[in-house]
């Protein structure tokens, strides 16, 4: 099949059929033409067309190691820093295309499912572990071009230092059951953004502060319509259909779900591994997880920056601030904040290394500064422009009063020094949604949690971070014996 179109993207998640509840209602219908979802799906599917796009398919795709089809190049392996290139690309080209507002767009998931696959040789051996079959639900998702979204968080019940879980029933998701057929699954999972918009679910814990028994250590892939599947959704962000009231939500609202696995049956052939807490604890950080997965992060926060740089000028020019010292200033900020994440990506690109299985990955540790550091420029970001805009953030009129009898009224009291009512209030209305809706500060609180807790980021910064040579440098200089 190679490489799909949006079309049949579409047709997929139609006939998709998964348990998906909102407002303690289980949908029924079609997903692309639910009011929840149709604008995320659509969105979605042009970045799918974008791969057939002969301007840049060559940029988008590259041709199957199996069939010679040509596939998505966001599964592509990097052997060479050309190919790292090659990558990042292709992940511009989708963040462009979305500005980088959708933080879960295909190539992220087939990013993490490529970086999984490249270190499968680190479970051959391993107890109740199956290299294979990761290997195998790898090639095809890449054939097949399919969708996923993931889980690994468990529920916040008690965020004290030592829990131990005391139900009746497992809260947080466990294996509960073996059998022939596979193992079984009881309990939730948190965050599963576009839970059931996608054709597949990845699960996977992730270090022992996220789970504390074997049996909640556990990989695998299922399809999201697996029975006894369930995704409980959020309330929705999306402010109404308008592109002119609602530029972002109407677009990009991407939700977020609970999932629940009510006696799940994994199948073994989708078993990556299970009850193993050493290799949930060390899976991470030996493949290329970390190193492929923040690199696609950094490629979309840029891209996200840059919009949001032209937003705060859009507004500088529309009413006039540009002489201001303390514009300036804030503009240098986002200036800044771009130009440094630019630098850091070239740096991880630049630094890449070959690992043991003979892939090339970005420097991890140049990665992690990014990390650290995007969670805390972007509501400054957001602060900014809140500034820029003042009360005009606020005073912001809908399409439908433009259309209406009062348009006299908005044309005379709401036009900006550059522009008319209607053009000002339409940027205005795109700062607001980015800013201050549901869907903006869904958006802030998103980028502040990416990768996981800043203070657990930063710890890991700093455990990893190669600063011995610095320490033996001071050691030398005071005639010390290294420590």
């Amino acid at each position: 099949m190679g490489a799909i179109t949006g079309q049949e993207f579409i047709s997929r998640m139609d006939q998709l059929n998964p348990e998906i509840w909102i407002d303690g209602k289980r949908i029924s219908g079609l997903l692309s033409e639910h009011p929840c979802f149709k604008g995320i799906l659509q969105s979605k599917a042009s970045l799918y067309d974008l791969q057939h796009n002969k301007n840049i398919k060559d940029e988008m795709t590259f041709p199957s190691p199996l069939t010679g089809n040509a596939v998505g190049l966001s599964f592509l392996a990097p052997r060479t820093k050309d190919d790292i290139l090659k990558r990042r690309t292709m992940i511009e080209h989708w963040a462009t295309h979305t500005n980088g507002i959708m933080g879960r767009s295909p190539d992220y998931l087939n990013t993490v499912l490529m970086s999984f696959a490249s270190g499968a040789e680190y479970l051959q051996g391993r107890k109740n572990s199956f290299p294979e079959n990761l290997t195998n639900v790898f090639e095809n998702a890449r054939e097949r071009d399919l969708s996923f979204t993931h889980t690994f968080i468990t529920p916040q019940v008690n965020r004290s230092q030592v829990y131990v879980e005391n139900s009746n029933l497992p809260i947080a998701a466990k294996v509960v059951e073996e059998n022939e057929q596979g193992i079984v699954i009881k309990g939730a999972r948190l965050l599963a953004t576009q839970g059931g918009l996608t054709d597949e679910v990845l699960v996977f814990s992730v270090g022992k502060f996220l789970f504390t028994d074997e049996d909640e250590a556990f990989a695998f892939s299922i399809p999201s319509n697996t029975k006894g599947l369930k995704f409980i959704c959020r309330d929705s962000f999306i402010g109404g259909e308008s592109n002119f009231d609602h530029p972002l939500s109407s677009r990009y609202e991407e939700m977020d779900s609970i999932v629940v696995f009510d006696n799940v049956l994994v199948p073994w052939d989708r078993v990556f591994f299970y009850n193993n807490g050493e290799v949930a604890e060390e899976f991470l950080e030996k493949c290329s997880f970390h190193a492929f997965a923040k690199h696609q992060a950094l490629t979309r926060q840029i891209v996200k920056s840059e919009f949001v740089l032209g937003l705060a000028q859009l507004m500088v020019n529309t009413i006039k601030v540009r002489e201001y010292h303390h514009i300036q200033e804030k503009m240098s900020e986002i200036i800044i904040g771009l130009e440094t994440l630019r630098a850091l990506l070239e740096k991880s690109e630049n630094h890449a290394a070959v690992d043991e299985w003979g892939y090339m990955r970005p420097d991890v540790s140049t990665l992690r500064v990014a990390g650290n550091l995007f969670p805390k420029i972007y509501p400054r970001f957001m602060e900014i422009i809140q500034l820029i805009g003042a009360s005009g953030l606020i005073t912001l009129p809908t399409e439908n009063a433009f259309h209406s009898s009062i348009r006299e009224d908005l044309d005379q009291y709401l036009q900006a020094a550059s522009k008319p009512a209607f053009d000002r209030v339409k940027i205005f209305r795109l700062a607001w949604d980015l800013t201050m809706s549901a869907f903006g500060t869904r958006q802030t609180q998103y980028e502040r949690y990416f990768f996981g807790d800043p203070i657990r980021l930063s710890s890991e910064l700093y455990n990893t971070y190669p600063i011995d040579s610095y320490v033996d440098r001071v050691n030398r200089f005071l005639d010390f014996d290294s420590d």
